[in-house]
């Protein structure tokens, strides 16, 4: 069973979907093929609490936020510049209004539907995509490259052969939601160099002692962490397995390379007004009631106990220790729990348009290429972009199909 298509499109999530839009503005006749039973399963569970779409701030800014592998250049591949990103927050936000979804920005800068929910703008994108005249495939795998696109289908074993290709089957993280990086050997057989992934935007372990099992799910607010010369103001989150969250998610990267990090209980006070509170007297009261007397927070006071042993006498140096506070922990969550993954195919492997070198003609966008950027917006701009960047380049790749 082989089928000649025009232009396939192998992933059918925000970057897939980005890159068939743009295939099918150009004329072309789309394939989406997608393994799981519906399309952007990721996208859909990241937008479950709120779908943060991007951040509202300066385009210079935003791209900071962006890193590319090892050795690699900061303009790697075209879409993630030293000054901006060619598909940033201005852009991602007139694509949204362009759907009919209405937005707004929080006081963070972060840009949500006023809904807050995923479902209407997938669903506005799916139908738009559907008028374009793309045929989404569910439940097709991609299993081999073999003169053509093998994939695994419910009618059996099919064979696509397309003028055109884009790539965006995720990285390696999540993989019960779809990116479960079974790509890696095929392209890696095909010549394509991969570099091996890692979690990314993850949680870290911890091994807590007995007293913290009460402070599991407690939310850690107002303070700052400090890592391999970033800040974080977010808040995160205590868990049976350690922490998490958006405030945890900013440095994460840092920290699973390597860097040390510190915990500032108090971010908005000095150390000398944070030693004057330490120089209360204690009198009769045990040293948890009185930290919660200076600090004013029983989750601060739980972490200082937790990792601040052996604990300090004067007040300068409880202060000194409050402000410093040193994380501890067991190494970063497994791939299976981050929400996404640095790693993937290597730049060296696609031109600035994201053709393979190794597969002309194919192109490859989102999580499968090797950059990673924090969550709060940035990460799912970044997937918007290469899929964008990508589509675009495939529709400018060999002359329009004329197939029945």
């Amino acid at each position: 069973m082989t089928e000649s298509v025009d232009a396939l499109v192998i992933g059918a999530g925000p970057a897939g979907l980005m890159a068939a839009e743009m295939l099918a503005a150009a004329g072309r006749h789309v394939v989406l093929a997608e393994a799981m039973p519906t399309p952007a399963r990721k996208f859909l569970m990241a937008g479950k609490s709120g779908l943060n779409l991007t951040k509202d701030e300066p385009c210079q800014q935003f791209a900071r936020h962006f890193s590319v592998g090892p050795g690699d250049p900061p303009e790697a591949g075209g879409c993630f510049e030293r000054d901006c990103l060619d598909f940033g927050p201005a852009e991602v936000m007139a694509w949204a209004r362009g759907l009919g979804i209405a937005l707004f920005t929080g006081s963070t800068g972060r840009v949500f539907p006023v809904g807050m929910k995923a479902s209407p703008l997938l669903r506005a994108w799916l139908a738009r995509l559907r008028e374009s005249g793309v045929a989404l495939r569910p439940r097709w795998r991609w299993v081999a490259i073999e003169d053509g696109f093998r994939f695994e289908t419910p009618a059996g074993t099919r064979l696509l052969k397309p003028r055109v290709t884009v790539l965006a089957l995720g990285g390696a993280s999540w993989p019960r939601l779809g990116s479960d990086a079974g790509w890696v050997p095929v392209l890696r057989k095909a010549g394509v160099a991969i570099a091996d992934f890692r979690p990314a935007n993850m949680g870290l372990r911890v091994e807590w002692s007995s007293p913290m099992a009460r402070y599991f799910g407690h939310a850690v607010k107002g303070v700052a962490i400090r890592a391999g010369g970033l800040v974080s103001r977010g808040e995160w989150v205590i868990s049976r397995h350690g922490i998490e969250g958006g405030g945890l998610y900013q440095v994460s990267a840092a920290i699973r390379d390597g860097a040390s990090a510190q915990v500032d209980l108090t971010p908005d006070l000095d150390l000398a007004a944070l030693s004057a509170r330490f120089a209360r007297p204690k009198g009769r009261l045990s040293v948890g009631n009185w930290l919660r007397r200076v600090l004013g927070d029983p989750v601060k006071v739980a972490l200082l106990l937790e990792w601040g042993r052996p604990l300090p006498d004067a007040p300068e140096d409880w202060a000194a220790r409050a402000k410093a506070l040193e994380l501890r922990h067991d190494g970063p969550a497994g791939l299976e729990r981050a929400i996404s993954s640095a790693g993937g195919i290597a730049w060296s492997a696609v031109t600035r348009d994201l053709e393979l070198l190794a597969l002309p003609g194919v192109f490859a966008a989102g999580e499968m290429l090797d950059w990673e950027a924090p969550t709060g917006g940035y990460l799912l701009t970044g997937c918007l972009a290469t899929g964008r960047r990508a589509g675009l380049a495939a529709a400018r790749h060999g002359a329009a199909w004329r197939g029945s």
